[in-house]
């Protein structure tokens, strides 16, 4: 699975990816941010986003499979 690149994101576990999302936000909701801080913690927060989306893809793709998989007899 392709991992976003940039930012420290690449090789980034999902856990890690969602919890620095996750401060992004609160920082963000904090409203004690400047406009330029605000716009690089948005940047980074879509970094994160996308790190999450594509750990998510590759998760919903394994499962995909697991359900097309024909299915085998057990006596």
């Amino acid at each position: 699975m392709a991992r976003a690149q940039g930012s420290g994101t690449e090789g980034m576990a999902y856990e890690e990816a969602r919890a620095a999302l996750a401060e992004v936000v609160a920082a963000l909701e904090s409203g004690e941010t400047t406009l330029e801080e605000a716009l690089a913690l948005w940047e980074r927060g879509e970094e994160y986003a996308r790190v999450c989306e594509e750990w998510l893809a590759g998760a919903q793709a394994r499962l995909n499979r697991v359900e097309e998989a024909p299915a085998t007899a057990s006596d």
